[in-house]
């Protein structure tokens, strides 16, 4: 487990120091994982402990919302001043999310499968 704990850090640091040296506006960890995915892709796949620990690392995953808890509760007056705004930027960033995703798998189905001429029925 240490082992592959140890790989996805790596992965991470390798993101985080591409994106400080190029000065790139997306997060390291963002590039990190797109890296570790294209060098499994070559790979073939992750190995079982690699598929182990992500297995473990899903399981808890909920414990790493306890931070962010804590942030609301420790800035509840900052976020009741500022609550508008908030709400505001969470309705919106949702709807987008789900607009554009909304676009891109219509996008996806249209390429994959082209309309039959026949209205799609087959004898």
């Amino acid at each position: 487990m240490i082992a592959a704990l140890t790989l996805l850090l790596v992965f991470q640091l390798i993101g985080e120091i591409i994106a400080r040296g190029l000065g790139l506006p997306i997060p390291g960890p963002v590039i990190g994982m797109m890296l570790l995915f294209l060098g499994l892709v070559l790979r073939g796949g992750p190995g079982e402990t690699l598929r182990q620990t992500a297995g473990n690392l899903l399981q808890h995953l909920s414990l790493l919302f306890i931070p962010a808890g804590a942030g609301i509760m420790l800035y509840r007056d900052l976020i009741a001043a500022e609550w508008l705004p908030l709400a505001a930027a969470l309705i919106g960033s949702t709807v987008l999310a789900i607009v554009v995703t909304a676009l891109v798998l219509d996008a996806l189905v249209r390429r994959r499968k082209p309309a039959e001429p026949d209205g799609g029925t087959k004898p």
